[in-house]
């Protein structure tokens, strides 16, 4: 396996603290590290990373290789002179009424009364998006030659296989939004069917805007790569997540269209979703446009390479979300309101994961295996060698075989208190019967007075390689703490902690439980 016993924090960088109303790739996202590496953890769990679309949901982004510019930390673009000196800002007063860290620039001198523990998406984006074109803007009026200036000529080439279409997708879905025609199949069919004579057009008309967009994505990654670089030395590896589908309102659906299930003017006619289960009684209804995987393969699986690769950029390690849709996945035709009314298709099985591994080398990918699972899935899951996902909340269903009891583990596995799409463990308790709470509370051996560092314990005891905590569990909070609820549209993802929760007591805590069991 390509980790050693290890345990780690599920964390999304929306959720650290700061002054912007949205956590980043700044100071705050060091001092998680620091805190990390304090509690002997070894492994730091987020979401993915990208542009987010719809209901703000990290699973719906505009490109599955793009970064979030909304994770862009503001503080260090002042710092090395990337806004105005003054007399520009987004107006209003920041958080708690003072100056953005008493940096000079006028820019980050005032901004929204952002909540402290929730993101408010509509303010941020609002905000920050002003911010961000300022800095754009200062950039690109600078006169003299600069190292960044060099840096960025470089990431310009070195992205292009996917930057150039990315910019000029967000360039037009900028212009044409608020002229009511947000969704690229709406727009001029020209546009939607990428005519080279259109393309080139908008190109030179929103030449301004996509160079915009280009060095957004410049500042994400050379932010997160900093970042990463600092967890990689201080021993801690980032386990990114990749959806396997992507958003039907992306770049990689508009620039790649052949590769999916789509009818003549780009409207998808199957989309992804899961039947009826643990979370939903009518199934889950993603609405992601399905691939051609047909067509993928006649192309030798060019666009999964090209995305696992984009990943292994930015990650240590891959959660591969969805992994029984390799294997078979759940086709619902396009227009109706539920799951329930679906079929099985075949996925890609073994050969997409072999084209990628004599591309790509070693694939570090753990497989997320919940849900309804076959014994054609788990024979896949075998023969790839990738761990697959235990969570505790599935636990306790009165029958001593269940596969989340610890007892039942086996190595290959990485096991989780919850994950993001579940409610925190205090929440999850406390809302079960008295039957279940029994049973938890006798398996454990404890009286339930700290019952959830009793199930962390007990991941952390496990015979699991990995053993990984969502912060909130770590905190003890409830459902108000909860990230997001799989069948709720909207207020979803907003979660933050506030500064000062990560103490010394804690991280001592952890690192005890770390070291006992092996993991540190």
């Amino acid at each position: 396996m390509f980790f050693s016993r290890a345990s780690g924090i599920l964390l999304h960088p929306t959720s650290l603290p700061g002054p912007y109303g949205l956590g980043s790739l700044g100071r705050e996202a060091f001092r998680f590290l620091d805190f990390l590496a304090a509690a002997g953890q070894r492994l730091w769990q987020v979401l993915p990373l990208g542009p987010t679309g719809y209901a703000n949901s990290p699973y719906q982004s505009f490109s599955s290789q793009a970064g979030n510019p909304l994770l862009i930390d503001l503080d260090s673009l002042a710092d090395h002179g990337l806004l105005p000196a003054g007399g520009q800002s987004a107006g209003g007063q920041s958080a708690g009424g003072q100056s953005a860290g008493g940096l000079a620039s006028g820019a980050l001198k005032g901004g929204p009364d952002f909540p402290a523990g929730r993101v408010d998406y509509g303010a941020v984006i609002a905000y920050k998006t002003e911010i961000l074109r300022l800095a754009c803007e200062h950039f690109h009026h600078r006169k003299k030659p600069s190292l960044i200036h060099d840096a960025f000529q470089d990431f310009r080439a070195r992205e292009k296989s996917w930057l150039g279409d990315f910019a000029l997708f967000m360039a037009l879905k900028n212009y044409f939004t608020p002229r009511g025609h947000s969704v690229w199949s709406s727009w001029p069919r020209e546009l939607a069917a990428r005519r080279e004579a259109a393309l080139t057009a908008w190109r030179e008309r929103l030449r301004d805007e996509i160079r915009d967009v280009e060095f957004q994505q410049f500042l994400f990654h050379l932010q997160w790569s900093r970042l990463k670089t600092c967890a990689n030395r201080r021993g801690i590896a980032v386990i990114g997540d990749i959806p396997i589908y992507v958003s039907y309102d992306s770049a990689d659906v508009w620039a790649n269209q052949r590769l999916f299930c789509l009818d003549e003017r780009g409207r998808p006619t199957l989309v992804g979703g899961v039947p009826p289960d643990y979370f939903s009684k009518t199934g889950q209804l993603w609405g992601n446009p399905l691939y051609d995987w047909e067509q993928i393969r006649r192309e030798g699986y060019g666009f999964w390479i090209e995305r696992i690769r984009a990943s292994l950029r930015l990650f240590d390690i891959i959660r591969l979300d969805h992994f029984r849709g390799f294997e078979a996945y759940w086709a619902v035709k396009a227009g109706l309101k539920t799951a329930a009314r679906g079929h099985w298709l075949p996925g890609p099985g073994e050969p997409l994961f072999a084209a990628l591994k004599e591309k790509l080398g070693e694939l570090p990918f753990i497989a997320e295996d919940l849900g309804f699972i076959t014994d054609k899935v788990e024979a896949l899951k075998r023969q790839l060698g990738f761990p697959g996902m235990k969570v505790l909340q599935f636990a306790f269903t009165r029958d001593a075989a269940n596969a989340f009891l610890p007892h039942n583990y086996q190595p290959d596995c990485v096991v989780y208190t919850g994950t993001h799409d579940n409610d925190t463990t205090l929440g999850w308790y406390s809302s079960q019967d008295k039957q279940v709470q029994d049973q938890v509370r006798r398996y454990l051996g404890r009286d339930g007075h700290d019952i959830v560092w009793d199930l962390i314990r007990a991941a952390q005891a496990s015979a699991a390689r990995a053993a990984i905590i969502p912060l909130q569990d770590l905190l003890a909070l409830g459902t108000e703490a909860r990230m997001n609820y799989p069948s709720r549209a909207e207020g979803n993802w907003e979660w933050r902690f506030q500064q000062g929760v990560l103490t010394p007591m804690l991280s001592s805590r952890l690192r005890e439980l770390a070291e006992l069991y092996g993991r540190a």
